[in-house]
């Protein structure tokens, strides 16, 4: 089974004349009573000279990482499922909106997996190792406890939960609008609203599965640590070898979990150690170049980060230990570029950069105070030219200039590198889609299992579509119905090229760039365009991101559907109602720029300051004539730069990796995040992970590495709600650390503090 022409080379820069590649003509099914992933010797796993051969081909994550094995007779829609993952998707969706804490899909996995075994222990039912709680094996007492808490019920409760679990965009407008404009929709407009902008993407992916879903090259890297997890944790139970993976999962996951205690309250000087400021503390530009810690302090080079919720997947980080190395060197290659950038334009006081801090998202007056935005408005929130005429255009640091080109130059550069690269393999796999055959081993495995019509996907489009084009209407959001059609269109455009280069490289491009430039239309107006643009594709590639996780571990596609939409909807509505109490009850303290130690509303704040920024003011800041008019320009500039960089699948390979991953190359968002101080850790791991273990230990590599990338974000993730409650002020009281000598007044990493 070949790959899409180039899809190979990309993925984990992958050499042919493997032994898989050798049995072609062999029935895939067959390999998989070869053992499981746990096992120490497989014949699937040997090269040529007799040695277990590194993981370097998308057949070899396929077959070598991924369990074929399934049991389909296993239930899915069960009590314990519905009951565990609707009450962790309201525990989500809750917290997410009043802590504004991020609940993720790990910490979900693990949460459910420790009830979901409880509730197998507790609930009657057939079978029941108590024999006072055994019942007669009838249909409901099956619903009820059919028997051991199995894989299936587990990836369906983590889906769900997962995605009612991120705070719906839609959101945000409805705060802004209540909070700044006066408006406050109806409930009946608010919640259609939701749903529509939540769903809609949803069918759009739906409806491109078959080549953003289906196919081997359609890895998604940052899936392999879960499904791993997952094949652990109910495979292979009785299998000592498996039961020493488990054990080694818990030991990390504890460790870690004691250690986070260190570096994210105890000894905040662990989380950026500079060498370099350490030996010179009153140098402004030691502070930039080699700072960190703190937020906007510097770009943290050769700083040493010992807190893994920020080397980890979870702090901003791609992930050390599952990314592709090539997309990591790419990245890294492209922050050292950054460096130098932001430094050059900031003592050549380019964009007059000097004036403003180093590192800053806010607007500026050209004095480098804070830029009202509403002193150039209307009592409409439209732009006022004799405002602005007296007030002034408002500047963005240089640096932040640059972030914003590099994010513009990658959404280009991914377009035509996806074209150059996948463009025929694409067609091709449409076309086997189409014929009915087999073209991933895990999708035959799935034949088994009823599939979900296309029509369904298409029903969920277009309804969601007509209940979006009725609620822009109705609760008076000024978008009109062709700016509605605008901004879908452009996520289906862009729904493929994202989504392929996030499947095989584990990196994304943030399209949230490309806003409407009208300043016709209110700052609602935009939001709304936004919500519809931008929000459609990122609910679009978590469906696709699921889907691919029921397909490696053999959910039915129909439970996959419905688990997802009821999270969808579910989410959405607790969102709706949780931030209506919040607004009313707290309104004085999400206007405040501050806030305090509980309450904040900077996210609207920001969300907000953005739509007036490209609404009212994006004809005078990003037109060609704009000061900032090469930000938007960079796109088309990143899709000619790629026409010359990339090379096409023809080409003979020439050495030059670099050159294939220039969507990533030209891209500085790493720098984007307040805290860059984790580049030189995570480039440090990388190249220990996925290039000395994957090819001087490639079994350790196998059986442990996936496997402690979800253990350290597990453990982390779960200390950090812990921390949150205990002593962040997430139950009302923040409690100080006293300082000391790793816990500096200042900044943490003893650099010069310059704002």
């Amino acid at each position: 089974m070949e790959s899409p022409p180039g899809i190979e080379h990309e993925i984990l820069q992958v050499k042919r004349g493997s032994t898989l590649d050798e049995k072609e003509g062999e029935d895939i099914a067959t390999l998989e009573f070869q053992g499981g992933v746990y096992d120490d010797l497989r014949e699937i796993d040997l090269g040529e000279d007799g040695k277990e051969r590194p993981i370097e081909t998308d057949m070899d994550v396929a077959m070598r990482l991924i369990s074929l094995d399934d049991d389909p007779t296993l239930p899915a829609f069960t009590f314990r499922m519905w009951f565990l993952g609707i009450g962790l998707a309201c525990f989500g969706s809750v917290l997410g909106q009043i802590f504004t804490i991020s609940v993720s899909p790990l910490f979900l996995q693990i949460l459910s997996y420790l009830l979901g075994v409880a509730l197998e222990q507790i609930i009657p039912g057939p079978g029941h190792p108590l024999e006072k709680l055994q019942m007669k094996n009838n249909a409901f007492w099956r619903f009820m406890n059919p028997g051991p808490f199995n894989i299936k019920e587990h990836v369906a409760i983590t889906i769900l939960s997962s995605t009612a679990a991120g705070s719906a965009l839609a959101i945000s407008i409805f705060a802004a609008d209540d909070l700044y404009y006066g408006i406050q929709p109806n409930v009946g407009v608010g919640i259609f609203t939701l749903i529509g902008s939540q769903l809609i993407g949803y069918g759009l992916g739906g409806i491109m599965r078959s080549f953003l879903v289906y196919p081997t090259y359609i890895v998604f890297p940052n899936l392999l640590p879960t499904v791993q997890l997952f094949d652990a944790l109910h495979r292979g139970k009785k299998i000592f070898l498996q039961k020493k993976r488990v054990k080694f999962f818990w030991t990390i996951f504890a460790a870690i979990f004691v250690w986070e205690w260190f570096p994210e309250y105890i000894a905040p000087t662990l989380t950026g150690i500079s060498v370099f400021c350490l030996a010179n503390k009153n140098s402004a530009w030691f502070t930039r170049i080699f700072g960190g810690a703190a937020g906007n302090e510097g770009l943290g080079m050769f700083a040493l980060c010992l807190d893994w919720n920020y080397v980890g997947s979870g702090g901003g980080s791609l992930g050390a230990l599952f990314t592709p190395i090539s997309t990591q060197l790419s990245l890294y290659f492209g922050t050292m570029i950054c460096i130098i950038a932001f430094c050059a334009c900031y003592a050549q006081n380019t964009f007059n950069g000097q004036n403003f801090p180093f590192l800053s998202q806010a607007l500026f007056y050209e004095n480098g105070t804070l830029y009202d935005q509403l002193s150039i408005l209307d009592d409409d929130f439209r732009l006022d030219e004799a405002k602005l005429d007296v007030v002034g255009l408002p500047w963005f640091a240089s640096s932040q200039v640059l972030t914003k080109i590099g994010s513009n130059l990658a959404i280009g550069a991914t377009i035509t590198h996806v074209l150059i690269w996948y463009g025929k393999g694409i067609l091709g796999v449409i076309r086997q889609y189409r014929a009915g055959e087999n073209y991933d081993p895990h999708l035959a495995k799935m034949k088994v299992y009823h599939e979900v019509p296309t029509w369904w996907y298409i029903a969920v489009f277009v309804g969601s579509l007509a209940m979006a084009m009725a609620t822009i209407y109705t609760g008076h959001s000024g978008l009109p119905w062709w700016g509605l059609i605008v901004a879908i269109i452009l996520s289906a455009i862009f729904l493929p090229f994202v989504v392929t280069v996030f499947a095989i490289t584990g990196f994304t491009p943030d399209i949230q760039n490309s806003r409407s430039v009208d300043d016709a239309w209110k700052p609602q107006t935009n939001m709304y365009f936004t919500l519809y643009g931008s929000n459609t594709l990122q609910q679009a590639l978590g469906l696709i991101r699921d889907l691919k996780m029921g397909q490696y571990t053999k959910l039915p596609p129909r439970v996959t559907f419905a688990v997802q939409s009821c999270g969808a909807v579910v989410g959405g509505l607790l969102n709706y109602v949780i931030m209506k109490v919040i607004v009313s009850a707290h309104r004085e303290i999400l206007l405040d720029v501050q806030g305090d130690n509980v309450w904040s509303g900077q996210q609207v704040q920001s969300f907000n300051s953005d739509a007036v920024s490209w609404g009212a003011l994006g004809n005078h800041l990003y037109t060609p004539s704009g000061r900032y008019g090469i930000v938007p320009f960079s796109i088309l500039i990143g899709l000619r730069s790629n026409s010359f960089l990339d090379r096409p699948p023809e080409v003979p390979e020439s050495g030059c990796q670099s050159c294939r991953h220039t969507h990533t190359l030209l891209d500085p968002r790493l720098l984007e995040c307040w805290y860059q101080y984790f580049s030189f850790t995570t480039f440090c791991l990388a190249v220990f992970s996925q290039y000395y273990l994957r090819r001087y230990r490639p079994r350790w590599f196998r059986k442990y590495n996936f496997l402690m990338s979800a253990a350290l974000d597990g453990g982390t993730q779960v200390m950090v709600f812990v921390f949150t409650f205990a002593v962040g002020g997430g139950s009302g009281t923040v409690i100080n650390m006293p300082n000391w000598a790793l816990n500096p007044k200042g900044n943490p990493d003893y650099c010069q503090r310059l704002t």
